[in-house]
């Protein structure tokens, strides 16, 4: 199978909390969506670092003012944010 390279846009979502660059209070940043949809009604799935162990994760932007890490923090489980090419 041959490599394939395809640049992705982070997004900012609608709101604060969807802002690439917001940090909640558990010191999880948002660093944006690709246009993947998440799990939660109309959400997107956004791409969140925990600034406290590096983990990065997915997660629904209506979660990300509260959402704790996965790794460090016994935070939800994470979700596929990134986009696949089917072949």
């Amino acid at each position: 199978m041959k490599d394939v390279y395809m640049p992705v846009e982070w997004q900012s979502g609608g709101g604060e909390t969807g802002e690439i660059g917001y940090l909640n209070p558990n010191d999880q940043r948002c660093c944006g969506h690709c246009g993947v949809r998440g799990t939660d009604h109309e959400q997107y799935a956004y791409k969140v670092e925990c600034t406290i162990c590096g983990y990065v994760y997915g997660a629904n932007g209506s979660d990300m003012h509260k959402r704790r890490c996965p790794a460090c923090q016994r935070g939800a489980p994470a979700i596929r944010y990134w986009k696949t090419i089917k072949s």
